[in-house]
Formats: C-alpha cells, structure tokens, sequence
C-alpha cells in the first residue's frame, strides 16, 4: 500500500497538475500554429516560388517539397515558442522586481 501512498502523492504535486494543464493547452495551441502554418505560410511560400502547393514539390520518387514544409513548420513552431517562452520570463522579472522590497537605507 505504500506504493499507493506514495502515488497519490506524486499526483497531487503541483507540478504534475501544471504539466497536464500545460499538456492540453499546448494541443490547443499546437491547432493554432498548424493552421497559421498550413493554411497561411505555405501557400504564401507557394505562391512566391511559383508552385501550386509546397507539399506537391517532387524529384523522381522522392517528395521532397514535404521535408521543406516539415523543416519550415519546425522552425515556426520553434519560434513561436521562443517568444512565448521570452515573453513569460519577462513577465517574471518584471514581477519579480515588483516583489522585492525596496532597500533600507543604511543608518550611520
């Protein structure tokens, strides 16, 4: 039964929680960049480059207009997220610094 305890414990850890919260949110926000992604920056990088679709990109066999949108969707999702992640510790400095207290001044 120690295993159980042991568990329940390790569940109802806050971070377990934040991790499933933060789970679900990124599938939801993983819809919001694939559309960006598929439905607005590849038809736009298409169009530039004269193709009808970035996917439809082939040499022989070998697809490789697929890889490039693959590499693309990467980079953007990467970036995404760099600015989320930049943005959240900014708001933590910035919230930290309010929290200190502000120095006493030194009596002589």
């Amino acid at each position: 039964m120690r295993i159980i305890k042991e568990f329940k414990e390790f569940v109802n850890r806050g971070n377990v929680m934040d991790l499933a919260v933060a789970v679900i949110i990124g599938s939801a926000f993983q819809n919001i960049v694939n559309s960006i992604v598929n439905d607005l920056i590849m038809p736009l990088i298409a169009l530039v480059g004269g193709w009808a679709k970035l996917d439809d990109l082939r040499f022989g066999p070998f697809n490789y207009g697929k890889l490039i949108a693959n590499i693309l969707h990467f980079l953007i999702v990467a970036f995404v997220l760099f600015l989320v992640v930049k943005a959240l510790n900014r708001a933590k400095e910035i919230i930290v610094k309010e929290e200190e207290p502000a120095e006493k001044p030194k009596d002589s």
